[in-house]
């Protein structure tokens, strides 16, 4: 009687292999190639990979610096108060647009869109030609007043960065709030109406609470892309503002000084990875469904 064991084996040698885990090689070529090796350059020059020894002296030394401190606490203030402008003005317009129907709130809605799509300079652009120096608004006002001098000088200020972030970055906000408010039902707040609420209590106490999922995943995603924005803070040059990615392009640009640079681009790395963390977070708590993100 002869055994089975050679034909199982023959078997087994001859089953053909799965070559679908084989479309993964591509992906993650290109993402080694474009993201991960460049990545670990930049983490070996920032621990003094170019001869000496792998060493934390680097950050020590960069982090004590005042130039970094300001760059950090520009950077997180300027952040900070533009996410709370964004949310309290998309809050605002996004109100408005979904329950005061006036003629074309459709199109407005439409067109405040349309900045999700444009880069962030044109609008910095945009307020050099009127709020510069020699801009529309101030040279009608000196031309009116016979002012020697330009009355309004906010935009070289940190002021003007915030207000330059707070218009690109709003519709950020509107759009999750405005599809949060799609799915809020007419009837509740003709209910609540007639049953003589007010339309602040209405906001409060219907309109809000649907609108906290939105205004976390919009909010978050403002902070994370205004920590790392880079354009606007540049083309406006305001006076002693240097945020992070600014100061990562003076020092590897403008002074040869990669260590640095590449020390404060791991910090701002390691900074958009914790709020991007907060925002995929906020996210699943609370479904980008609901927050209006998908």
């Amino acid at each position: 009687m002869h055994s089975p064991a050679p034909k199982a084996a023959s078997a087994t040698l001859a089953r053909p292999v799965d070559l679908t885990t084989l479309w993964i090689a591509p992906p993650l070529l290109v993402l080694g190639g474009l993201f991960f090796y460049p990545l670990v350059l930049i983490l070996g020059q920032s621990l003094g990979s170019d001869g000496s020894a792998l060493s934390l002296r680097f950050y020590a030394q960069v982090l004590a610096t005042p130039l970094f401190q300001g760059a950090l606490l520009h950077t997180i203030v300027i952040a900070v108060a533009s996410s709370v402008g964004c949310l309290t003005l998309g809050f605002v317009m996004a109100l408005v647009l979904s329950f005061v129907p006036f003629p074309g709130a459709r199109g407005i809605a439409r067109l405040i869109d349309t900045f999700i799509a444009l880069p962030t300079f044109l609008v910095a652009l945009a307020f050099t030609f009127i709020y510069g120096s020699a801009g529309l608004l101030n040279m009608s006002l000196m031309a009116t007043f016979h002012l020697p001098l330009p009355p309004i000088d906010f935009l070289y200020s940190p002021w003007g960065v915030i207000l330059a972030e707070i218009t690109v970055y709003t519709p950020f906000v509107m759009r999750p709030l405005l599809a949060s408010f799609s799915l809020i039902e007419p009837a509740q707040i003709e209910v609540a109406s007639s049953l003589g609420a007010g339309p602040w209590r209405i906001i409060r106490q219907i309109i809000l609470p649907a609108a906290i999922p939105a205004l976390l995943a919009g909010g978050s995603l403002c902070l994370l892309l205004t920590v790392n924005e880079f354009g606007i803070v540049l083309f406006i040059g305001a006076k002693g503002v240097i945020t992070l990615p600014l100061l990562v392009y003076d020092k590897a640009i403008q002074e040869f000084d990669y260590t640095t640079a590449c020390v404060i681009a791991m910090v701002n790395i390691a900074l958009s990875l914790s709020l991007y963390s907060l925002y995929r977070l906020v996210v699943a708590r609370f479904g980008g469904r609901n927050a209006g993100l998908v």
